[in-house]
């Protein structure tokens, strides 16, 4: 059994991340923590051989980003020799746009175009990875099930991979162990978020271990499956107004999970 590699998603750090000298600064102070693996999302216009050398000064590995649809769709040649310069073999989608949720016949459009986005990586030596959110778990009105019941069962398991986010499959109604297991051989990157109900009902996320969803048991799914990474990511919400303040907190529970 193979524990998960530990690594902090930049989403959260987002507005740290948009300059040259920003990112150059925010790899320095996870360095200093001990992170050496990233998801690079949400960065500024930083050119891929600046991010290179800003990675290599600190020694961080980049396993995979989110990146714009339209570029998977329109420029993806570019896309994948971006990704070859900073050594990330996994390109990954953040979201489907609302023009892809909703009703089967706009989810097999999505499939359709998804599987010939991760056919042309898979040719180039990189493979396409999708995120959910909790909307993928809605009931559809045209098919017996949900979103994430067609993705899981209409893709091409070779050109089609997940990055489970285990706080949206919580608070989207589903088990995040059991949707893991469903995923076997499709996950390289797991994405620890927590989160917990205020007394309206309204969802705030939380550092790693402070919410509602059972991340040991969902550590414990991914040594079973030999998941390679687990990225911990935080939306919004951070204590004290301060996302380094949660990656900080939130290390420090992923690191004591590896004990």
């Amino acid at each position: 059994m193979k524990k998960p590699t530990m690594g902090i998603q930049l989403y959260t750090l987002r507005d740290h991340i948009q300059t040259a000298e920003d990112f150059d600064g925010t790899l320095a102070r996870l360095s200093a923590m001990g992170v050496k693996d990233v998801q690079i999302s949400a960065i500024g216009d930083i050119p891929a051989p600046t991010q290179k050398e800003i990675l290599d000064k600190y020694g961080v590995k980049v396993c995979v980003t989110h990146k714009p649809y339209a570029r998977m769709l329109n420029d993806l040649d570019n896309l994948i020799a971006e990704h070859k310069i900073i050594n990330c073999d996994a390109i990954g989608l953040g979201a489907a746009a609302q023009e892809y949720r909703g009703s089967a016949q706009n989810v097999r459009r999505l499939i359709a175009e998804t599987d010939a986005i991760g056919k042309a990586m898979l040719a180039q030596g990189c493979t396409f990875h999708y995120h959910n959110h909790d909307f993928e778990f809605h009931r559809l009105p045209d098919y017996d099930g949900c979103m994430m019941d067609l993705l899981l069962s209409e893709t091409d398991p070779e050109a089609f991979h997940f990055i489970p986010d285990v706080a949206w499959i919580h608070y989207g109604g589903s088990d995040p162990a059991e949707l893991l297991r469903r995923m076997a051989g499709r996950v390289k990157v797991i994405h620890f978020k927590d989160y917990k109900l205020d007394e309206n009902g309204e969802k705030h996320f939380v550092p790693l271990g402070q919410g509602v969803v059972n991340l040991k048991e969902c550590y414990e799914t991914a040594c079973e499956l030999e998941i390679p990474y687990i990225m911990y990511e935080h939306d919004n919400d951070w204590p004290n107004d301060d996302p380094f303040l949660a990656c900080e907190q939130s290390w420090q529970y992923l690191n004591e999970l590896l004990v």
